[in-house]
């Protein structure tokens, strides 16, 4: 079943005034993705390379893979 007949389907046992709550949504909805498509191709534009640059520390320290303390008990 495609997803135009299980919607048509649904909104044929639905009353009257859940038809008109699901219209109302239907505009907002079609209406804010619109917005929203316009307002996530600019948030891609304002990205910067290099915004992390030294923030992490190399060479990592000779027991970075030891287990932690606090999973002692665990790893018995």
């Amino acid at each position: 079943m495609t997803v135009e007949a299980e919607i048509l389907q649904t909104l044929e046992q639905m009353p009257e005034s859940l038809k008109q709550e699901l219209l109302h949504y239907a505009k907002y909805l079609v209406e804010n993705y619109s917005k929203g498509v316009s307002e996530e191709s600019s948030l891609q534009k304002n990205r910067r390379s290099g915004i992390l640059k030294g923030t992490f520390v190399l060479p990592l320290p000779d027991d970075f893979d030891e287990p932690l303390a606090v999973f002692q008990e665990y790893m018995e």
